[in-house]
């Protein structure tokens, strides 16, 4: 119990002093692999990540009054300021139970040409209208007088905690996750459009990691952001130690919602969106896009049938490989190097999901119903009954 006590106090001091919530490695959870500076999609030269939280009200759910927890996320693979910039991308859908809109284009053309925007599952329209016009008011194609695109936006469902059809998310929402978004440190838990998420049982939401790798002489990064609002809590699982089975008495939303609440285990869905600096082509980040899964599932993850688990990648490299007129030279990753990208993927996103459930907060929303924040100190209890964390 002393070493519990003096990692909390030093977790205290540093929210208190730094504003900082802490991180699944602040509290000694183990984990493989070597982060970049931010541990975070940001390590990626180039990606900026914005949010808008929104959060109001309490108790019986009035329709279009509230309780409202919810939010939009804004990625952008180049940053805001380089406009029309795309990036090679694909993308892979473990179960198709979700959206995210735009992606058959990423997959016919090879390219994601918008920032990746996330929100909650009644949202994605006015997301994407806003987004367009945001491109029209910002000259995004940068002068072209005739141009298409398809903003790509995905979803999770947030109905259990928040106003899901009183459409809260507005145009005004959509601007201030885009005009917030830079680089550096990105907020965690509780914000953007992960706010009203669930994960594993307990409070889920928006989460990040990375890992460096080296190849050759050369060394890349990769970066994940997690919105995450799946599985059941029983599968959840830290270090390779059952928690989910350890603390299945604990605080389960399941026991103290309200009696109408019709959530089941496993509902729900994650998006995962990851960058990349190594030059890897479409098909390439396909075959990435793919492994991601099993970063899901070791935390506990099982693409059940009321599952969206979608999934994108993109990579900032070869930043002149799109071109309307001419026949441009690209780098390209030699696929027999592809392992250590893909373990690094499975690694990435295995911790930024255990971030986004560490950062969350105990949240209620509509009729009372709670999500219950996975609890620190029985969480490293656990972890050292089964030697995975020191005593």
């Amino acid at each position: 119990m002393k070493r519990v006590f003096i990692i909390f106090t030093i977790l205290l001091f540093c929210y208190q002093t730094y504003g900082q919530k802490p991180r699944a490695r602040d509290i000694g959870i183990p984990f493989n692999g070597t982060p970049g500076i931010y541990n975070a999609i940001t390590d990626v030269k180039g990606v900026e990540v914005g949010y808008s939280t929104i959060i109001s009200g309490i108790g019986k759910n009035i329709l279009d009054e509230g309780p409202i927890r919810t939010g939009v996320t804004a990625i952008f693979p180049r940053g805001k300021v380089k406009k029309f910039s795309p990036v090679y991308a694909n993308w892979y859908s473990l179960n198709g139970n979700g959206e995210m809109t735009g992606t058959t284009w990423v997959t016919e053309s090879g390219f994601l040409e918008t920032p990746i925007m996330i929100t909650n599952t009644n949202s994605v329209g006015v997301v994407r209208d806003a987004v367009l016009k945001w491109y029209v008011d910002t000259d995004w194609y940068r002068g072209e007088d005739w141009w298409y695109t398809y903003p790509v936006v995905g979803e999770t469902y947030d109905g259990f905690l928040n106003d899901i059809y009183g459409f809260h998310v507005k145009e005004e929402h959509v601007l201030e996750a885009i005009n917030d978004a830079k680089t550096g440190k990105i907020a965690e838990g509780n914000v953007g459009g992960g706010t009203g998420m669930m994960c594993l049982g307990f409070k889920g939401g928006t989460g990040t990691s990375s890992r460096v790798i080296k190849a050759g002489p050369n060394e890349y990064t990769i970066g994940v952001l997690v919105q995450s609002n799946f599985g059941a809590k029983k599968n959840l699982t830290i270090a390779g130690v059952p928690v989910g089975e350890e603390l299945k008495d604990t605080l389960n939303y399941k026991y103290n919602a309200p009696p109408k609440s019709r959530r089941q285990e496993g509902d729900g869905s994650i998006i995962i969106v990851l960058a990349t600096d190594a030059p890897l082509l479409p098909h390439q980040l396909k075959r990435v896009a793919q492994r991601i899964p099993l970063g899901v599932g070791i935390v506990g993850g099982r693409g059940s049938n009321g599952s969206g688990d979608i999934f994108i990648a993109f990579s900032t490299a070869n930043e002149q490989a799109f071109n309307r007129d001419d026949v441009v030279e690209v780098e390209t990753y030699p696929n027999d190097q592809l392992f250590p990208v893909f373990d690094a993927t499975v690694q990435a996103v295995e911790e930024a999901i255990i971030n986004a459930m560490i950062a969350a907060e105990t949240m209620e929303g509509i009729n009372g119903n709670k999500a219950y924040a996975l609890p620190h100190d029985l969480l490293i209890e656990t972890l050292k009954k089964y030697n995975r964390i020191e005593p």
